[in-house]
């Protein structure tokens, strides 16, 4: 007779995560909607693509029949390297293309894999090594950490902080430990931007106690008014080495193609060399027609600022419609509103059962503090990626619902 080994089938540390933001948002509104329909839960722009995609996309039709290579094309890694310096004032070969930029899936991709490539299983002094990253903060970040047995150390990023987490005010026996740092600039969801200082700081602090900075920059070209500065921006300003600094950026946002799945990782060489080889095993290689896409997509500006123009005028309407309203204020990049209504799940249920708004509560991105509060929960995430009709109609039945509390 077999004996069955009565074990688990299943990684224990799946058990730590929660279910995903928008899995719970399913949840929470299980009700018909109370009008047609109108999703502003998702970062997912529904701006038109540029043609260039379907046009490079069709030209590349020969090239599905190919494996591509981990490293992406040399057009494409040349075209990422140009655009980092003309976007961030670079010196001039400061991004070798050859050996300090990888392709990605997406930027989701990279910033989960990046923890797998920095964190070991071993432990410091008998304790598990540390990510930081804010609060609230992209999903994605801790469902990396988490599975690869890393300890979280939530920071807060509300609005005592400007929205941005003060990982410098740790104790040195936390920042002893740490092995990675998450940044998002411009913040999801509050829009709020590091400055150069306080990128200089961070990059300085990184380096003195040995973990790496992942700056997750998706939003970098959607701002309200001044561009935003980058990490790379900041190390080019502190002597030009990125020694402890990767960047993550996403054609998904900047040009609008979500479903293309195209970004890239850049900066310290040695960390790109030892994620090339950590995605040689497990990494999605782009498509050679996507390269071909992506390539063109890098090296034009014009669409992005048709892009930009469109997302300024929805947040024209959103002043206009909102005004000084639920703690409404117009975000220094992004495309999120992060309204303060008090209760953000209640709120979220209101709007889709009354207007058939799907906005997200704050609380499903993040986590209670020491003292039990999740710092997002009086809040709801709304996303302005509609046509400006369906924003324009969407802020309407937002001001509608929300007046009546």
């Amino acid at each position: 007779m077999t004996t069955i080994r009565q074990t688990s089938m299943v990684n224990p540390r799946l058990a730590l995560l929660t279910d995903y933001p928008f899995q719970r948002l399913q949840a929470l509104l299980a009700d018909p909607p109370g009008q047609d329909p109108i999703n502003l839960s998702i970062g997912e722009p529904q701006h038109r693509p540029p043609a260039m995609v379907a046009e490079r996309l069709a030209a590349g039709v020969g090239d599905w029949g190919k494996y591509p290579p981990v490293a992406g094309s040399p057009a494409f890694r040349a075209a990422v390297a140009g655009w980092l310096a003309r976007r961030f004032h670079l010196p001039d070969g400061m991004i070798d293309p050859e050996t300090q930029v990888l392709p990605l899936a997406g930027s989701r991709e990279g910033l989960f894999q990046v923890v797998q490539v920095v964190c070991s299983a071993e432990t410091i002094d008998g304790r598990p090594p540390v990510v930081l990253l804010p609060n609230p903060f992209y999903q994605v970040y801790a469902g990396a950490l988490l599975l690869a047995g890393a300890e979280p150390v939530f920071v807060p990023a509300t609005r005592d902080s400007g929205f941005l987490p003060d990982f410098a005010a740790l104790p040195d026996d936390i920042l002893s430990r740490a092995r990675l740092a998450y940044l998002c600039s411009p913040a999801n969801p509050q829009g709020a931007v590091a400055g150069l200082d306080r990128l200089q700081g961070l990059i300085a602090l990184a380096r003195h106690h040995g973990f790496v900075l992942a700056s997750d920059e998706c939003y970098s070209e959607i701002y309200d008014a001044t561009p935003p500065v980058g990490a790379l921006e900041a190390c080019a300003r502190s002597g030009g080495d990125c020694a402890n600094v990767l960047i993550f950026h996403s054609l998904s946002k900047r040009s609008s193609v979500p479903g293309l799945r195209s970004g890239f990782v850049a900066g310290d060489r040695t960390l790109i060399d030892a994620f090339r080889r950590y995605r040689s095993y497990s990494g999605t290689a782009l498509p050679l027609p996507v390269l071909s896409a992506s390539t063109a997509l890098w090296s034009d500006e014009s669409h992005v600022e048709d892009n930009r123009a469109l997302y300024r005028a929805k947040m024209d309407l959103a002043e206009e419609r909102l005004g000084n309203r639920f703690g409404f204020y117009r975000p220094a990049g992004g495309f999120y509103l992060w309204l303060d209504v008090g209760d953000g799940a209640r709120a979220a249920q209101r709007l889709w059962r009354e207007a058939g708004l799907r906005g997200l509560p704050g609380a499903y991105l993040g986590r209670p503090d020491a003292d039990g509060v999740n710092p997002g929960s009086p809040f709801v995430r709304i996303a302005l990626v509609q046509d400006l009709d369906t924003t324009r109609r969407a802020l309407d039945r937002i001001a509608d619902v929300l007046m009546e509390d």
